[in-house]
């Protein structure tokens, strides 16, 4: 019977890749020699797998030189091209599983601002006479068991009706459509906004060309972002996304999970209202708060 024989060339791919390997073996961290080993052999079958020839590697490694030199302090190039290739969403979900009644998390996003300032209860967030269709959203901050937690911190930020966020357009003042609002003893929290719109990632660097190389738009469903953290349990990062918005389906860096749509209800003056309860996991599992 014949034996299957590996040829000259895949014996010495094979080897160099063991030799790699072998050379990893001396990591002193182990989930670092872990992570690195996997990734030596997922690149290498990959390389394989698609018979990477020289000019192509060079392309890649030009991309990703670009790529860095297009990260500036208001735009993370990189965490928008791992947007893109939907491995945020995939890293969120393998961190922040949707157990025991709690909200499901979402991807931050490269446009959070830590340090907005905190916000009467039923503030807005929008200056004055921005143009926009007015929104009200209201919740509850509770437990997974439903008790509600009172003095937790309700983080918000969004585009505004231009589609761009305030560290995006210089027309914008500082901290505009974001706020931080504490919940009060029932667990309540309320602010006024705009609805939030569709928008195009930044497309006029590298990423923006590789969507357009591959097919695909640049656009993001309509969403409002929020930060949900209280003492003694997970901080949550979500987003409430317009279950009517045109890209529901298609948002462009994976972020859409169905339990976040939401609908925005018309309300007696006219404007709209989102009602938005948000469940936090214990720290620990035998928590009672």
């Amino acid at each position: 019977m014949r034996k299957n024989v590996m040829n000259p060339d895949a014996q010495a791919r094979h080897e160099l890749t063991r030799t790699v390997l072998d050379r990893l073996e001396a990591t002193p961290d182990p989930r670092l020699r872990e992570v690195m080993s996997s990734l030596v052999r997922h690149l290498h079958a990959f390389a394989v797998d698609v018979g990477l020839r020289e000019e192509e590697w060079l392309a890649g490694i030009v991309f990703l030189t670009e790529t860095g030199r297009t990260c500036t302090p208001t735009r993370q190039e990189f965490i928008l091209l791992s947007d893109t290739l939907g491995l945020s969403s995939l890293v969120d979900d393998l961190g922040h599983p949707a157990t025991d009644g709690a909200t499901e998390s979402t991807i931050l996003g490269p446009f959070y601002v830590p340090g907005a300032p905190f916000r009467e209860s039923g503030a807005s967030i929008a200056a004055a006479g921005l143009d926009g269709e007015p929104l009200l959203v209201t919740g509850e901050v509770a437990t997974t068991a439903g008790r509600p937690i009172a003095g937790a911190v309700v983080d918000v930020w969004q585009t505004a009706p231009n589609g761009l966020y305030d560290v995006q357009d210089d027309g914008q003042p500082e901290f505009h459509l974001r706020g931080r609002f504490r919940t009060d003893d029932a667990g309540r929290y309320d602010f006024r906004t705009v609805r939030p719109v569709s928008y195009p990632i930044p497309a006029d660097g590298p990423v923006g060309r590789l969507l357009a190389a591959t097919g695909r738009h640049p656009w993001r469903a309509a969403h409002i972002h929020l930060i949900v953290s209280a003492p003694g349990h997970h901080t949550l990062t979500t987003t409430i996304f317009d279950a009517e918005d045109p890209y529901i389906d298609s948002d462009a860096v994976f972020g859409v999970k169905r339990s976040r749509r939401h609908v925005f209800r018309r309300s007696p003056d006219g404007g709209l209202h989102l009602e938005e309860h948000i469940r936090l996991r214990p720290e620990t599992p035998d928590s009672t708060t």
